[in-house]
């Protein structure tokens, strides 16, 4: 199992955002919906062994899984119709059980920390930084979880939070790209077996 954990610091946590001024009305949620696409689809389908957390404003978190998304298309505005409906159901998730929302979408009233923490049991946590190791040095491990921030830098907490609790830093490359870029890369990276084998 592949996962992300994509923290959106000023995305919205009410449903009254427009899906049509996703860069700008509703935080910067185009870039978060860019993470899902990068995290779930190829071409011609979806990755079944993947999920997407995607932290909302250090309040909610809604994920996206693979392996049970049903109608899930790879465009913005299809994205961030499901994260309105997860957040129209937030009423329904209570302590760490999720609002179901539709098939392959949960919400969970859980922020970056309590999320982390449940899924590091499952895992390796990688954070993804371009002071880290590089990419190329490392070798993939079997469960892999990587933590990526949006359009801002890791708050001073969220950085200790990370010191304390992932296994590893790793940079992409030597350029600083979008999160969804860097997800991209660290898929190239996971199917080739560390760029052994094509």
């Amino acid at each position: 199992m592949r996962q992300f954990i994509v923290l959106g610091h000023d995305a919205p946590t009410t449903p009254d955002f427009s899906l049509s001024d996703l860069a700008g009305g509703a935080g910067r949620l185009d870039v978060l919906c860019r993470c899902v696409n990068a995290g779930l689809f190829r071409s011609h389908g979806i990755r079944e062994d993947v999920r997407v957390h995607l932290v909302l404003d250090d309040e909610y978190t809604v994920r996206f899984d693979g392996s049970t998304a049903k109608r899930l298309y790879p465009n913005e505005r299809a994205v961030a119709s499901r994260i309105r409906g997860a957040l129209e159901a937030r009423q329904d998730a209570i302590g760490h059980q999720p609002a179901d929302v539709s098939p392959g979408v949960e919400l969970y009233r859980m922020g970056f920390e309590s999320t982390l923490e449940a899924v590091a049991r499952e895992g390796t946590v990688l954070e993804c930084h371009e002071d880290g190791e590089p990419l190329v040095d490392a070798a993939p491990p079997e469960n892999p979880i990587f933590v990526l921030s949006d359009h801002h830098d890791f708050t001073a907490a969220e950085a200790e939070l990370l010191a304390e609790t992932a296994d590893r830093r790793l940079s992409v490359g030597p350029e600083v790209l979008h999160a969804d870029q860097t997800m991209t890369v660290v898929h190239n990276w996971l199917d080739t077996a560390g760029y052994e084998t094509y």
